[in-house]
């Protein structure tokens, strides 16, 4: 069996743009990106699931704080809260002698920090909202059964929330995959970083950016299909039954 290795550069030979040393670019920023996506939507979710239960609590000196976190950074864009985490980190006194000064002043981190509080705060409302929307029958009923508020919490509210907030946090997801272009800009080799060191050096503004805008189709496409999988899964019993 040839190898493969071969029959790529054979395959790519005489292309001027796209070889072997350019898919490599375009590799290493798809690598960069999906680990960049995938861990702030991780985190995110970890962070936004507190918050949105307590963005639902009743009592204000709770709520309060949530909201005001939440309003911020769903307020500004995405790129200004970068940019403060990524040049103005180097601003407090002392940082630059902590053990966190290794991670902070890679671009990656910077990165992970702005777009896990960006999604958190934005998950944390299409959460809050779907705890909200939770059928009073329901509650009723389980207190009914006598749980606590925190079992309550926790076998009935919290997973009929995460149903009904399905739809909406998928494009949630899609938006931080499209949003992580903007990671280039703090020198971060992402997919877009890479079409735009690829562009500078063959001066090909199309094909480096069209190819890069066809990764991310693909990308979103998979995700949409994970996730209407994942909904008939889920909301199978809402279906009609024969």
């Amino acid at each position: 069996m040839p190898d493969i290795s071969f029959w790529f550069q054979d395959l790519l030979a005489g292309n001027a743009i796209f070889t072997a040393q350019t898919i490599g670019y375009y590799w290493d920023g798809l690598v960069t990106t999906t680990q960049l996506v995938f861990l702030s939507l991780v985190i995110g979710l970890v962070l936004a699931v507190p918050l949105a239960i307590g963005r639902s609590s009743g009592r204000r000196w709770i709520s309060l704080p949530i909201y005001l976190y939440t309003y911020v950074f769903r307020g500004t864009p995405l790129l200004i809260q970068l940019y403060i985490i990524y040049y103005g980190v180097v601003f407090f006194d002392g940082i630059q002698e902590t053990f966190l000064w290794p991670m902070l002043r890679e671009a990656f981190y910077p990165a992970l920090i702005a777009f896990t509080l960006n999604t958190a705060a934005y998950t944390t409302e299409i959460f809050r909202g779907a705890i909200k929307a939770t059928a009073r029958g329901e509650i009723e009923a389980a207190r009914a059964y006598g749980m606590s508020d925190s079992l309550m919490m926790r076998r009935i509210i919290l997973p009929s929330a995460f149903r009904r907030a399905l739809p909406a946090y998928g494009n949630e997801v899609i938006f931080m995959l499209h949003a992580s272009a903007i990671a280039s800009v703090v020198t971060l080799m992402d997919l877009t970083g890479a079409a735009r060191f690829i562009y500078a050096r063959y001066y090909a503004p199309f094909e480096a950016f069209l190819f890069v805008a066809a990764i991310y189709l693909c990308l979103t496409f998979a995700i949409l299909y994970f996730f209407r999988w994942l909904e008939k899964r889920l909301l199978a019993h809402l279906r009609p039954q024969n």
